[in-house]
Order: C-alpha cells, then sequence, then structure tokens
C-alpha cells in the first residue's frame, strides 16, 4: 500500500517479488512469473534489466516504436478485472485509514467476484 501519488512502477519490484510460488501441472514450483505485461509507463531501462534479472521476460510496449493495441487483450483481462472490483462501492474508494480492515474487504469483495463468476444466476 503506497499513497495516491507514488508511480506505480516504484512498487514493481516489490509487487513481482511478493507472488507466491504456484504449483504446475508437472508438481513443480515455479516461482516467478514467466513474463510480465505492462504499458508504455514500465518501459525504463531499469524495469527491463530488473525482470531480467530475475528471470522474468518483459512485454512492455515500448514508446515510439510499438503501438499500445499490442497489449490490447492482456490489458482488458486486467481493466475488466478492474471494472469488476469498482462495483463494489467499499472497494471503489477507499475509507479505511487501517491496511489490514482494507486487505479484509479486499479478499472478501474478490471472494464476492468468484462467486459471481462460478454461479451468475445466483447473484
Amino acid at each position: 500500500m503506497t499513497a495516491a501519488n507514488v508511480h506505480d512502477t516504484h512498487e514493481l519490484f516489490s509487487l513481482v517479488n511478493s507472488v507466491p510460488a504456484v504449483r504446475m501441472p508437472s508438481w513443480q514450483r515455479r516461482f516467478r512469473p514467466a513474463k510480465v505485461h505492462g504499458d508504455k509507463a514500465y518501459a525504463s531501462r531499469k524495469n527491463r534489466l530488473g525482470l531480467r534479472l530475475r528471470g522474468i521476460a518483459p512485454r512492455i510496449a515500448r514508446p515510439g516504436v510499438e503501438s499500445k493495441e499490442r497489449l490490447g487483450r492482456y490489458r482488458w483481462v486486467v481493466e475488466r478485472t478492474l471494472a469488476w472490483k469498482n462495483q463494489l462501492r467499499r472497494l471503489r474508494v477507499r475509507d479505511e485509514r487501517r491496511d489490514d480492515v482494507h486487505f479484509g474487504f479486499l479478499v472478501l469483495g474478490c471472494c464476492v467476484m468468484l462467486l459471481r463468476r462460478l454461479y451468475p444466476d445466483i447473484c
């Protein structure tokens, strides 16, 4: 959790480092994602080099070279999920001062989104 005026690129490596291990179908553990998709705001040498050093392929559009449409289908998934989160009024604007309370509501909101996705007739 950071202040509203902190750019997302400053938290990129702490976010990548905090991703938990995922069990693969062959029962091997993968500790890092294979690739990271990002828009042109993440297109710095520092970010690309940091991801490569961690064994992650950066899929970041380069300013002036590549179109932003290249990441459209991947970005749509993120934007759709954030729109689902914004349907929950309590998560749209953060009113809680304590991080643990906000995180609790965020987990509860993710459970509601999953329930709505699995059982659309009920919710």
